[in-house]
């Protein structure tokens, strides 16, 4: 074939794969990235009127109210909390129970399932649980009262109560909601690890912890860093959570998050303000993309060393 034959096949082939790609870059583009620009033109329209669709001014007032909004910086002290707390302690947590399940034949189906359970049933049902397991009554301490009663220690409510109290419960329940998934994904994971390391490493004596740090996590790392940063990213668009166990008026009771002021600045009692909340959402789009670029690098670094 000649030169010129070769190069019609290779933008023919190029034309076809550019198709096949149009419908879902369609979608992101209109659904996407459409939004995000629109979003990044409100943040910076000056007392922007949604009735009339206009404003009168294009400036960073927007961004200036939201930092100074005692509420704004409340939900970004909840959200940060959440992220330093919950995003380790469940990756660990997963990592350790998938490396039990991975070390049992015997109903490592079903126990499996059991722990997937939680992944599958409604938010809300969940919520609903931990607020009858924490909440303090007229009638009851609830559950995790009458265990720390048991222990000696005055009961705590932790729906209603001190703002520690609150944040444990929430850190809790988002650690119980995400960990199904984590240990799914950790559990396939460890399964994928070729066998014949084990094997060689055992013909050589080495210890079992020293196997886990040489070759279990520099194997499974890739999927532990992809954890890490969806978890990073989910924690930070938290919003249902705290709603099924606080309410929907989370500024009331301390424990809003940044996606819950987005939501209150649109659709809230005080809501209405689209330019606060596109404001709002465009400084939560900002922290999210720095920590996933420095997840990256570090990432890749890692690898890289590996």
């Amino acid at each position: 074939m000649t030169k010129s034959g070769v190069r019609k096949e290779g933008i023919k082939g190029t034309l076809t794969g550019w198709l096949y790609l149009a419908p879902a870059l369609a979608f992101l583009i209109f659904f996407m990235v459409y939004p995000l620009i629109d979003v990044f033109i409100y943040s910076f329209e000056e007392g922007y009127n949604s009735a009339s669709q206009t404003y009168f001014g294009i400036g960073g007032y927007n961004y200036s109210y939201v930092l100074r909004d005692p509420y704004f910086l409340q939900a970004v002290k909840n959200t940060f909390i959440l992220v330093i707390f919950t995003v380790p302690i469940s990756t660990v947590l997963s990592l350790l129970i998938a490396l039990a399940l991975n070390s049992i034949d015997k109903l490592r189906k079903l126990f499996q399932t059991v722990y997937f359970l939680p992944y599958v049933t409604n938010t809300l049902a969940v919520g609903l649980v931990f607020m009858i397991l924490f909440r303090k009554t007229p009638y009851t301490d609830g559950l995790i009262n009458l265990l720390i009663k048991a222990f000696g220690m005055s009961p705590v409510d932790f729906i209603e109560g001190p703002y520690w109290a609150k944040m444990l419960v929430l850190c809790i329940y988002v650690i119980w909601i995400v960990m199904p998934f984590k240990i799914l994904i950790l559990t396939s994971a460890l399964a994928s690890v070729n066998p014949v390391y084990y094997k060689a490493a055992r013909i050589d004596g080495t210890s079992k912890p020293r196997i886990f740090f040489r070759i279990t996590l520099p194997m499974i790392s890739p999927m532990i860093f992809y954890l890490v940063i969806t978890g990073f990213i989910g924690a930070f668009k938290a919003y249902s959570d705290a709603v099924a166990i606080f309410g929907v008026d989370l500024n009331a009771s301390g424990m809003n998050t940044m996606v819950g002021y987005v939501y209150d600045m649109l659709y809230g009692d005080g809501g209405g303000y689209p330019s606060y909340a596109s404001a709002a959402a465009i400084i939560l789009f900002a922290i999210v993309l720095t920590i996933t670029v420095i997840n990256l690098i570090v990432s890749r670094k890692t690898s890289a060393k590996g």
